[in-house]
């Protein structure tokens, strides 16, 4: 008959200690695996919106993106004119918290479109900012067109039942707005 293992504290140990370095090895085995592909993916989806959001330009704003204060600028142009800056911009006062949108600007800053990068916002609520809602900001510009939710003595309607998304929208839009307006219209438009 073999000898059965003795059920002790240090073979539980032992145990616990060779399942769980197994299991870390393989974690970071599949984290390595898909890192890159997740990347491309995202980066894919960052370059799509950057079309999505401009007016027509045959430039590749993705050559010479502007990284500042946490927000990303990609200037088209079309014909070496200016014609756009599309503006990764990010709130983190979502009703989930944090999220990422794409903001094409034309040169005098009317917002020409918007689209929806990264969120997590209440399936069916929230996330609605991805619909039709998100097109009221087109062809607006933030010096005639208040962006707050008319709750808040704005201009915009806000989501039914999303107010807190809502809010997070505008407060995105108005970052991307104002460090357009501070990083690269005064200097693209002089």
């Amino acid at each position: 008959m073999a000898n059965k293992l003795e059920s002790t504290l240090k073979n539980m140990i032992l145990s616990l200690f060779l399942i769980s370095m197994v299991m870390s090895g393989a974690l970071g085995f599949v984290y390595v695996v898909t890192k890159k592909p997740i990347e491309e993916t995202q980066k894919k989806a960052e370059i799509e919106a950057v079309k999505n959001v401009l007016p027509e330009f045959d430039n590749d704003p993705t050559k010479d993106v502007k990284d500042i204060d946490g927000l990303k600028y990609y200037v088209a142009t079309k014909s070496g004119e200016v014609v756009g800056c599309a503006v990764k911009t990010y709130t983190n006062k979502g009703f989930s918290g944090h999220f990422e949108i794409m903001v094409g600007f034309k040169p005098d800053g009317t917002i020409f479109k918007s689209a929806v990068l990264d969120q997590k916002e209440t399936p069916g609520l929230g996330d609605k900012m991805k619909t039709k809602w998100k097109d009221q900001f087109n062809e607006k510009h933030p010096t005639t067109f208040k962006l707050a939710v008319k709750k808040d003595g704005g201009d915009v309607d806000a989501i039914t039942a999303s107010t807190i998304t809502s809010r997070a929208f505008c407060d995105a839009v108005t970052r991307a707005y104002e460090g357009y307006m501070k990083n690269i219209a005064k200097t693209t438009n002089q």
